[in-house]
């Protein structure tokens, strides 16, 4: 770069003494003597040397060069306004940031809700036992029409069974209020369909005929099934499904006692086994809320549920 400086330099002066010549060349040739033709074609011929020599070397030196220019349009700069824009709100819009929080919350929801359905079937698996179930089991009742009524009957839908008694002062009234909510919840969260079967099995079979207990269930829900048989029978079935009941056994027509027995709700799943018990902390939202979801996973894993009337 210095040498082709230094060679500028020496060659700008040598043009310039070269112009100086010319002009001076050219003055003498306009004084007062008579200006002929031929000076002044020598002095426009000394000037335009000058220039030519003087692109020459500007040239050489890389300072003067050609360029074509495009006769497109440029594309238009950014404001300010712009570039701020940008900058505050970097590579990540607004859009993009609400999609990743749906998505996210999306998975925590679908995670929540897969951990809560594994953990009601490791309950319903341990509550099955080993070899034969823990709740539940074989039975054999008769139904208000005198019909037979076994467990083999409870299968294809799921069952909600409580035992109780008519002559129950408060809590079995109570428990069939709630009983009769939870039946018309459950129905309506199913679309009408006839998801579960409602069943009510007496503790007090001497009392408990089939006419009165036709009656008595007819005040609470027209779904429920009522079941009764022999106190033996009776017996075996709140053995089965771990219900304390203390009905005497050999009661003579007409004699006073009382029945003391466990109050709980048994859902039993559609192959008979059982799911959950519902106690008297519940309400019809939450124990309805509970037996949707077992109907629910039920449906998800794809196996078939009887949803007929009775």
């Amino acid at each position: 770069m210095a040498s082709s400086l230094t060679y500028l330099a020496q060659s700008m002066g040598r043009a310039s003494r070269i112009y100086a010549r010319a002009s001076f060349r050219c003055q003498l040739l306009s004084s007062p003597h008579p200006v002929s033709q031929a000076a002044t074609q020598f002095r426009t011929i000394c000037s335009r040397q000058y220039q030519q020599q003087q692109q020459q070397l500007l040239n050489g030196c890389g300072l003067l060069s050609t360029r074509a220019f495009s006769t497109t349009s440029t594309r238009p700069a950014k404001t300010i306004q712009q570039m701020k824009s940008r900058h505050r709100t970097g590579p990540f819009s607004w859009k993009a940031g609400l999609l990743f929080i749906i998505t996210g919350a999306g998975m925590i929801i679908y995670f929540r809700v897969e951990k809560a359905r594994l953990e009601r079937k490791r309950i319903t698996e341990m509550s099955k036992g080993v070899g034969k179930p823990k709740v539940g089991g074989p039975f054999v009742l008769k139904d208000l029409d005198g019909n037979e009524f076994t467990a083999e009957d409870l299968k294809g839908k799921y069952s909600f069974v409580y035992f109780g008694f008519t002559h129950c002062p408060d809590i079995c009234p109570d428990e069939l209020d709630k009983m009769a909510a939870i039946i018309d919840k459950v129905k309506e969260a199913s679309n009408g369909t006839e998801v579960m079967r409602p069943v009510f099995i007496t503790c007090d079979p001497a009392r408990d005929t089939p006419e009165v207990l036709r009656k008595y269930l007819a005040e609470f829900h027209p779904d429920i099934i009522g079941l009764t048989g022999t106190y033996q029978q009776v017996k075996q079935v709140c053995k089965a499904y771990r219900v304390y009941f203390s009905t005497p056994e050999n009661v003579k027509p007409g004699e006073d006692y009382l029945v003391d027995h466990s109050i709980y709700f048994y859902l039993m799943d559609p192959e008979g086994d059982f799911v959950e018990c519902v106690g008297r902390q519940d309400t019809p939202e939450s124990a309805t809320r509970l037996i949707m979801e077992h109907i629910e996973d039920w449906k998800r894993e794809g196996k078939q549920l009887d949803t007929s009337p009775r």
